[in-house]
């Protein structure tokens, strides 16, 4: 039976940051992996791009999390957004800083940061062994014993980065949520989030593959406020509503109980107000009475927008600017400003980028990434219930729980 200081199950973001703070310290370090390859989710994210962080300091980075962020202050100490910047230009992964704030490797390449978390590991002196799935977790003699496919290994500090039940394609199938719970540990009900939505709508099917830069929607139950809310960029698809928009507000779907009870209430042009985009388009036909209204509102919003919202509000495609009446009119502002799309669910877990949910944050030290229950154990990134926004939150928590976890181990 091989002994080691420290044993760190997942080679994605957080391992391998952690097994390699761990072995630089001089602990005897072993990175687990079920997959022939380490990193696999890194490769898939931010379209084969990987989206390493967010253009904002630490504390943009909590706030973003909400109610979540206080427990990364620690993490954010160990490894702010700038020193993560840092550490992969040191590695000859050059920057760059786009316009929503998202930060990429110049290189466009995801293949490239894994390089470089990989050379940094094999510099710490770390081994790694690959197609090695763990089996079981357990506590014996004031050891851990971690069984795999191949053997029985034990150690003195256990980590338990392997991620969430998001993207299963790429291993994370939720395994490390059952040793947790062996532990003794909470576990908050794993749900997708950053997941694109489903619906029954025809007429949204029927506009598939238009995409609109700025819409603001919010998530809504019938006659009750607002769940959530976000602005940005709009995707029409076969099956529903995706984009950076829809992804940030889906959370509020995954945890509602009936999500069929929800509507997204789109606003396709927020930064003009109802009156007075009624005001403009009242003047447009006056101004244009023989042009179709189609074309007055296309000045508004994307042509196949204005077909689809004039036939959602029953009026006749060819209809002349002169012949809107002002009831009319009205009805066109409100599908603009404040379409109700039905929600029937999200595309769950196989397309989900984050998971909500998994080991209860109260029972962790955020100090330490520590159990408080388990003397020895630890855990870092997505398996802890952590969620942030689209635009590199997620990868940044990942990697500084990383971090300040193989700083402690």
């Amino acid at each position: 039976m091989t002994h080691y200081d420290v044993l760190v199950i997942g080679a994605g973001a957080a391992g391998l940051v952690a097994a390699a703070e761990a072995a630089s310290r001089g602990r005897r370090t072993l990175l687990l992996e079920k997959n022939k390859r380490p990193g696999v989710k890194i490769l898939m994210s931010g379209g084969t791009r990987c989206n390493l962080t967010h253009a904002t300091d630490k504390w943009g980075i909590i706030k973003a999390y909400g109610e979540q962020g206080n427990f990364l202050h620690s993490a954010l100490a160990a490894l702010s957004p700038s020193e993560l910047v840092q550490m992969f230009e040191e590695e000859g992964v050059a920057t760059k800083v786009e316009e929503t704030g998202k930060i990429f490797p110049v290189s466009n390449r995801a293949t490239d940061v894994l390089a470089a978390l990989v050379r940094r590991l094999e510099r710490s002196s770390a081994e790694l062994s690959l197609d090695e799935p763990t089996t079981s977790c357990a506590r014996a003699d004031g050891k851990f014993v971690v069984t795999t496919r191949a053997r029985e290994l034990t150690c003195d500090s256990l980590l338990i980065t392997v991620g969430g039940k998001s993207y299963p394609g790429s291993g994370t199938t939720g395994d490390g949520y059952a040793w947790g719970a062996a532990f003794g540990h909470s576990i908050v009900p794993p749900r997708p989030a950053l997941v694109p939505i489903t619906t029954d709508a025809p007429w949204v099917k029927s506009l598939t593959g238009l995409a609109i830069p700025d819409v603001q929607v919010s998530v809504s139950p019938s006659r009750e406020k607002s769940l959530a809310s976000a602005r940005g960029s709009f995707l029409f698809t076969h099956f529903g509503l995706s984009g950076p928009v829809i992804l940030d507000v889906s959370r509020a779907v995954t945890g509602h109980s009936n999500p069929r009870e929800l509507s997204l209430v789109c606003d396709f042009l927020p930064d003009t107000k109802a009156p007075d985009l009624e005001e403009q388009l009242k003047q447009e036909a006056a101004a244009e009475g023989k042009k179709q209204v189609v074309g007055l509102l296309s000045k508004h919003i994307p042509r196949r927008l204005a077909e689809a919202l004039l036939t959602l509000c029953s009026l006749n495609a060819e209809l002349k600017g002169a012949e809107l009446p002002k009831k009319e009119r009205s009805r066109l502002v409100a599908a603009i400003k404040q379409s109700a799309i039905p929600i029937s669910g999200t595309r769950g877990f196989e397309k989900a980028e984050v998971t909500a949910g998994g080991v209860s944050l109260a029972e962790v030290d955020s100090r330490t990434m520590q159990s408080k229950l388990v003397s020895g154990l630890y855990f870092a990134g997505e398996i802890l219930d952590l969620d942030g926004p689209i635009g590199g939150y997620n990868f940044q928590a990942a990697f500084s729980t990383g971090v300040l976890a193989g700083r402690h181990v």
